[in-house]
């Protein structure tokens, strides 16, 4: 009879450890739409036409469109390697201190988290960031 809890224990840690493999995050978790964490702007995270292997995040709505507040076609984020189940090792561009910082970029599911920071990445600063199937009005003209 002891068996049996033993039996139960090692069971639910397999299963768990196999549903922890089988959602495991990938390099291409990061591409698509993403709102962003006020609402006001949708980022497209997808491969970088000038750096093979990269991850670049352009703006593609934005509510202040056509307003002096307007970033739609705005690179904001170049990310250069894939490592340790985040992007890194490159920048992101905060449009409203007009200022650039280091950047890591994680997914966990539906949830996009862009880190950015100055020197170390534990002093930075998280936006969370949710995806969407598609834009929540016309897409951005080009510049």
């Amino acid at each position: 009879m002891k068996r049996l809890p033993i039996v139960g224990l090692v069971t639910a840690v397999t299963c768990w450890l196999s549903n922890q493999a089988a959602h495991a995050a990938s390099p291409n978790d990061a591409k698509g739409l993403w709102l962003s964490g006020d609402k006001g702007a949708v980022i497209e995270f997808k491969d970088c036409a000038d750096t093979a292997g990269a991850l670049c995040a352009t703006v593609v709505w934005d509510k202040d469109a056509g307003t002096p507040l307007d970033t739609c076609g705005l690179l904001i984020a170049k990310l250069k390697k894939y490592d340790d189940e985040a992007w890194r090792d490159g920048w992101v561009h905060d449009p409203r201190t007009k200022k650039n910082y280091k950047a890591a970029v994680r997914v966990n599911k539906d949830t996009l988290s862009l880190r950015a920071f100055i020197g170390a990445e534990i002093l930075g600063e998280t936006e969370e960031m949710s995806r969407v199937a598609s834009l929540p009005g016309a897409a951005c003209k080009s510049h």
